[in-house]
């Protein structure tokens, strides 16, 4: 029984684990020359870290992640507690599992690594795909081919595979723009720092900031909910100056992570509408591919990690009743 899942992000890597998992033959395959992901840091909730520790991955991500001790949220100015929640053993004992700040590259790395030799084909770009009764293929740039009985598009925000399947779609500018920035951490010690998730919230404006990749580095996202930069794309480079400029009167610690930035980047947030079903015969999609979301609530990764394992579940399902994959 094979599956062919497009593209070699978060989703798409934690998919295959999941369905390799239930015995399924998986293939990647991802557009770029080599696995690589953009992006700084993200955030993994008890709900998707649970599903990663049942695939084996908790000394994985022990090694390169980061366990925060609480939710911080601080007036913009003079720094007084809005709200502290904990975030550290309480959470575990809540919910059966970690909470995690990642840096995107090093958790996809650790995923790429728990995957058998020859399942991640790189430097395929999806071009067309078609459904045969029980068969789906799937046609690439370099025109090679790949059949297979169920085709996961996990392919992003801007996905080929729901282009194909649904149609071009129409994003919206929400009028948030974001820049991010990484720090490494002796660049900022003398701040002393606490092991948390930081809020500022001000007019117009918030900074999120923790740390990452072990406590190498500091992920720091400035957003303002009134710009007129609307390319969506994580890689446009910004201007250090601007957001020094935007956020000027704002709290010393924030002025000086974002002092700190030796580069920048810029993105306008966008929003989708949201899609009538995501799946079409023997294709369907998952993660941001199909449900993107604005990085507010930090649960873009943590859902598509779902996503992958609530496939899994229903394959798994399917195969004990019929043994065979099925349609969605």
């Amino acid at each position: 029984m094979r599956v062919a899942i497009i593209g070699g992000g978060i989703g798409g890597l934690s998919a295959a684990l999941q369905l390799l998992k239930i015995g399924l033959d998986v293939d990647i395959y991802e557009q770029a020359p080599q696995l690589s992901e953009i992006g700084a840091g993200i955030q993994i909730s008890p709900n998707a870290s649970r599903l990663l520790q049942r695939l084996g991955l908790e000394a994985a991500m022990d090694s390169v992640g980061v366990r925060p001790r609480a939710v911080h949220q601080r007036r913009w100015d003079d720094g007084h507690a809005l709200q502290r929640a904990p975030l550290g053993p309480e959470v575990e004992a809540a919910f059966g599992a970690p909470y995690y700040h990642f840096h995107r590259a090093d958790l996809a790395n650790l995923l790429a690594a728990a995957l058998p030799q020859g399942c991640l084909h790189v430097g395929h770009k999806l071009t067309g795909l078609e459904q045969k009764g029980e068969r789906v293929i799937a046609r690439f740039e370099s025109g090679a081919t790949a059949e297979t009985e169920l085709l996961v598009g996990a392919d992003g925000i801007h996905s080929r595979v729901r282009e194909l399947v649904f149609g071009a779609e129409k994003p919206h500018f929400t009028g948030c723009v974001a820049w991010r920035g990484l720090v490494p951490a002796e660049r900022v010690s003398h701040l002393s720092i606490e092991v948390a998730s930081h809020s500022w919230l001000g007019p117009e404006a918030h900074v999120v900031h923790y740390w990452v990749s072990g406590g190498r580095m500091m992920n720091v996202v400035c957003v303002v909910e009134r710009g007129d930069w609307e390319r969506e794309s994580w890689t446009d480079k910004g201007e250090v100056a601007d957001v020094l400029a935007r956020f000027e009167g704002w709290h010393p610690i924030v002025r000086s992570l974002v002092g700190a930035f030796s580069e920048t980047f810029v993105w306008a947030l966008h929003d989708r509408s949201e899609l009538p079903c995501w799946s079409d015969g023997r294709v369907t999609l998952l993660g941001d591919a199909c449900h993107p979301m604005l990085p507010m609530m930090a649960q873009g990764a943590a859902q598509s990690i779902e996503d992958g394992a609530a496939l899994a579940a229903l394959q798994g399902s399917a195969r004990r009743r019929n043994g065979r994959i099925s349609a969605l």
